[in-house]
């Protein structure tokens, strides 16, 4: 079993880092390999409307989703994880999803994106207690797991955490992501 984790915020060893970090222990932990992608570190250029995808479904512009298209097929189970920016995914975590519009391309117009039972899971932290606070997050990673052929497996959505670090005074959050990732791998 091999799990991609999608590390979405900018801030190293942050809340949404540590979340993850514990998600993909909690999946080696039923022997998955693991790999994480920090998106910030990432070349990704945003989504320029080319439409060259709908030729044969890749995307014309040349950058590290190059490497990121073959991983995310390859993944067997794939959590992205971000903090809440405005309300939303953050900029570099929502270029990659946008650009995965070659994949919905593959998958919707050519039908060459075969089935499968993969499963993909969203991390989500934000600094305020807002009732809606995750609605337009989950929407949009349903959509890209949808696109890339994965199903909207699991959620771990934790609000009013915003320094660095606070999440490990959460009682519960941390030992939550560990076990999210024990179940995604089994």
């Amino acid at each position: 079993m091999k799990v991609l984790g999608i590390m979405g915020s900018p801030r190293i060893k942050g809340n949404t880092d540590l979340l993850l970090g514990e998600a993909l222990r909690g999946a080696q932990s039923q022997g998955a390999g693991v790999k994480k992608l920090v998106v910030d570190k990432l070349k990704i250029t945003p989504c320029r409307e080319y439409y060259g995808c709908l030729r044969d479904g890749n995307c014309v512009i040349r950058d590290d989703m190059d490497e990121i298209y073959p991983q995310l097929l390859d993944a067997d189970v794939i959590i992205v994880a971000s903090p809440m920016f405005f309300y939303g995914i953050t900029a570099q975590l929502k270029a990659l999803v946008d650009r995965c519009q070659a994949m919905w391309v593959r998958r919707y117009r050519l039908h060459n994106l075969p089935e499968s039972a993969r499963k993909g899971a969203f991390i989500a932290v934000g600094a305020t207690k807002g009732k809606n606070l995750f609605e337009g997050s989950v929407l949009t990673v349903k959509y890209f797991f949808e696109a890339i052929g994965a199903d909207y497996a699991d959620e771990l959505l934790i609000r009013a955490i915003d320094k660095r670090g606070e999440i490990k005074e959460h009682p519960t959050a941390l030992a939550d992501a560990f076990e999210l990732g024990k179940r995604l791998a089994k």
